[in-house]
């Protein structure tokens, strides 16, 4: 049953029932709700970073703004948030005590305490300390805030400059014996070189990504958000949600291909359980998430679990041969793309036969008839993978890395491998968006046929991808091998080389293109 599918990952010795945590932001701000989110089924949280008294923060408001990266989008469902908020306002007595609470009336969780000093052996030592003796199960360095506290010598300040990374790292290993993970920045040039001075100095880990730093929009006054005070003033603040997804691919990737098996908490956008599969495949054990719930609520993280508990089920239905992508099922296991209609629709899809007008009732005529004539209980006619027992269903930790191996240099691609796109003509709606992207910002290698109004794709067509990019219908442009001989016109030969005999394939012609 997908109920029991096996979710539950092990990182350095701490066993997370679920890949699901709370991140070191505003879900976490005081020890309740974390508490609400434990209840709510998140397997761990970070809490929110404190630091020594002496460097208590007062946060100015307002301090976080809906994002400009989706358009005018207003109420739940922002693709991303900017906030300007510093770490916790709260003592480290406070934050000692709750991790005391939360490690005893939870022992099944998972409790990570977020700190912050400055560049001070002492001070790192005696935060670490008294969070360790708090029962804090690790540590999360907090070496990222992009914003405020930066100025005080802090976060951001410590973080980009591999030498304090790695000495922090060596002072807090010195003070505890618990894991602890440094929260890299990705406002960086190579996270990697940051990454390695962590390691280098003792972390086990490190969490990626922190939010990137952003102005989110400026008004047509000229006030930029969040218009703090009358004098309506903003500052850089950290870009967080769904915005940020892929930067924190990247970067997760980029970590876990220069350190194999060093561990990697992922943070930066998830919000569904294929984002969740996504991180691990790049190589995090775990994800962290906040923005997902300040568009919806705590409970976000039933839908993850379920979902991700299904996509692993459905990965043994692939293993299987039934050909799943995630919960999405194989194109012929639809009753309407059955071979024996299929066919049919085959010859009434012809070129003089597009589908609109009189030529899709004739279509509609069709298959109306095939659909009378066929006895749809055939053998030929049940759904690709229908009652197939899946194969072995993985655990999420068998997981961990899977797209690692496929992530490489660009010139580790396979040059020689070129596509062409493919037009599903039985899909196409014939907006025409795919010929005016391809016309005014790629090749000119698609027109319309004179009457019909069908895309054609010419030989032309370099395969590059972005008509698939535009096209409103899911699949309904593909990308399939080019089969004949495709030499890139250079608009002025190379030197000694003639245009029409240019040899892409040929080694020291690719490295002089």
């Amino acid at each position: 049953p997908i109920d029991d599918v096996d979710i539950g990952i092990e990182m350095l010795g701490l066993k997370f029932k679920n890949p699901f945590g709370l991140a070191s932001a505003t879900a976490a701000t005081t020890g309740e709700m974390i508490r609400r989110g434990f209840e709510a089924g998140w397997s761990f949280c970070v809490t929110k970073t404190f630091s020594l008294d002496k460097d208590l923060i007062t946060n100015v408001s307002p301090r976080i703004v809906r994002g400009s990266t989706g358009g005018n989008i207003y109420g739940p469902g922002q693709t991303s948030f900017t906030n300007i908020e510093l770490i916790s306002d709260k003592s480290a007595n406070y934050w000692c005590g709750v991790v005391r609470e939360l490690v005893t009336d939870y022992p099944d969780h998972i409790v990570i305490a977020s700190i912050m000093c400055s560049l001070n052996e002492a001070d790192w030592t005696e935060l670490a300390q008294r969070a360790e003796a708090a029962g804090a199960h690790a540590l999360e360095l907090n070496l990222s805030c992009p914003h405020g506290m930066g100025e005080r010598g802090m976060g951001l300040a410590c973080g980009t400059v591999e030498g304090f990374v790695r000495d922090i790292c060596r002072w807090v290993r010195a003070a505890v014996k618990i894991p602890f993970f440094a929260k890299l920045t990705p406002n960086v040039t190579d996270i990697c070189a940051i990454a390695g001075a962590a390691k280098a100095g003792g972390a086990d880990g490190v969490t990626a990504i922190n939010t990137i730093q952003s102005l989110q929009t400026v008004d047509p006054d000229g006030a930029a958000w969040p218009r703090v005070g009358q004098a309506k003033q903003t500052t850089y603040g950290g870009m967080s949600g769904n915005a940020n997804r892929p930067v924190a691919l990247a970067k997760i990737s980029s970590v876990a291909r220069a350190f194999p098996g060093f561990p990697i908490m992922g943070t930066g956008g998830v919000e569904s359980a294929e984002h969740t599969l996504q991180f691990v495949h790049c190589g995090a054990s775990v994800v962290q998430i906040c923005s997902a719930i300040q568009n919806q609520d705590l409970s976000v993280v039933q839908d993850y679990i379920t979902g991700l508990k299904a996509l692993l089920y459905l990965k043994g239905r692939e293993a299987s041969g039934a050909g799943w992508t995630g919960q999405t099922p194989p194109p012929g296991s639809l009753p309407h793309r059955a071979p024996g209609l299929r066919d049919i629709e085959d010859v009434v899809a012809s070129p003089d036969r597009p589908l609109f007008g009189p030529y899709l009732k004739e279509r509609l005529s069709a298959r109306a008839k095939a659909l009378k004539e066929a006895d749809l209980l055939a053998a030929e006619y049940v759904p690709c993978g229908a009652g197939a027992e899946p194969a072995r269903v993985p655990r999420l930790q068998d997981e961990l890395g899977r797209a690692l191996s496929r992530i490489t240099t660009w010139g580790d691609l396979a040059i020689k491998e070129q596509v062409v796109a493919l037009v599903d003509q039985e899909k196409c709606i014939n907006c025409g968006k795919c010929y005016m992207t391809c016309n005014d910002t790629a090749y000119q290698a698609i027109q319309f046929h004179p009457e019909t109004h069908k895309p054609l794709v010419l030989d032309v067509c370099t395969g590059c991808g972005l008509c698939g990019a535009v096209c409103p219908i899911p699949d309904c442009i593909t990308f399939v091998p080019r089969t004949t001989p495709f030499p890139p016109q250079r608009g002025v030969a190379p030197d000694g080389i003639p245009n029409p005999a240019y040899n892409p394939f040929d080694a020291a012609a690719c490295g002089a293109a």
